[in-house]
């Protein structure tokens, strides 16, 4: 993975425009070498340093398939499980997507104050896009987006460095909004009810080849 990421260490990832041309051939790299993909995931559950970061959700699993401490870059899959859609929210960090297989509803939303006093029945969306296999995106910290995606979808995801140790979740139904935290300030207990176990990451490798993705 190190031609991969090697490029990406220079960027200013607060340049979204860089940080999507430097992606897309990432993507592009990757897609011409699938065996990349198949090396990385086959080495994974013997990985101690990369296999306490991947999380299974009941609708959504992240697969870490590299972490470069150094730059704070990663490079994960998302798999999205029946019924997935998440919040309006920001991110900590920068990040550039590739959809692999599947689908999702991307809904992108104007400016609103990021904190908990913001008043979420006043947030609309002004971009929405179908994400098909092929599209890859790039998106800035501080864009507020939700996704709502069809079960079985696939997506490459390379995040940049945290740039906050936080981020803004909304929930429109409430009218409230949250803060939530980095893993760094998690408590154990919280970190280890969403890592994922040996047996599921092993399901997930099979499936993806199954998928004919690996």
């Amino acid at each position: 993975m190190e031609t991969i990421i090697e490029p990406l260490r220079a960027l200013d990832w607060n340049d979204v425009e860089a940080v999507d041309s430097a992606a897309r051939k990432a993507f592009d790299l990757l897609a011409a070498s699938k065996y990349l993909l198949r090396r990385a995931l086959n080495g994974l559950p013997r990985n101690p340093d990369l296999t306490p970061l991947c999380e299974h959700y009941d609708i959504l699993d992240k697969i870490v398939l590299h972490d470069d401490p150094e730059s704070g870059i990663r490079l994960r899959l998302h798999i999205f499980g029946p019924g997935y859609h998440d919040r309006p929210h920001n991110h900590r960090w920068t990040y550039a997507s590739n959809i692999l297989r599947g689908e999702y509803r991307h809904r992108i939303y104007g400016e609103a104050k990021l904190d908990t006093g913001v008043d979420v029945s006043t947030l609309r969306a002004i971009h929405v896009r179908h994400e098909q296999v092929g599209a890859s995106y790039a998106l800035h910290h501080s864009a507020i987006h939700a996704v709502v995606a069809e079960p079985g979808t696939v997506s490459l995801v390379l995040r940049g460095p945290a740039i906050n140790d936080r981020f803004l979740v909304m929930d429109a139904k409430t009218d409230r909004s949250w803060w939530q935290y980095g893993a760094n300030q998690e408590s154990l207990e919280d970190a280890a009810k969403k890592r994922m176990s040996p047996q599921r990451l092993e399901e997930l490798i099979v499936l993806l080849g199954q998928w004919d993705l690996i």
